[in-house]
């Protein structure tokens, strides 16, 4: 394995760092069960599962939320 220190990778043009973040996220996304959360985020998680699961139509649509984004009206919500 090579060893590659910090100061190396932040020396990398930002194309090729975005690059490499991209390569380390698909290596932890390839194992989701390694990856740890804490019991409170657990029953956070699960009860916004059953809210959504209870009332499916709440919320926005993808349509609404890529228009807030497009616009920055997301900033004053």
């Amino acid at each position: 394995m090579n060893n590659i220190s910090i100061a190396d990778i932040l020396e990398l043009p930002v194309q090729e760092r975005i690059r490499l973040v991209e390569l380390i996220w698909d290596s932890v996304a390839a194992v989701p069960e390694a990856v740890e959360i804490s019991p409170a985020l657990k029953v956070q998680l699960e009860a916004r599962l059953a809210e959504f699961e209870a009332s499916p139509e709440a919320g926005y649509s993808w349509d609404q939320v890529k228009s807030s984004l497009k616009d920055g009206s997301w900033r004053t919500a």
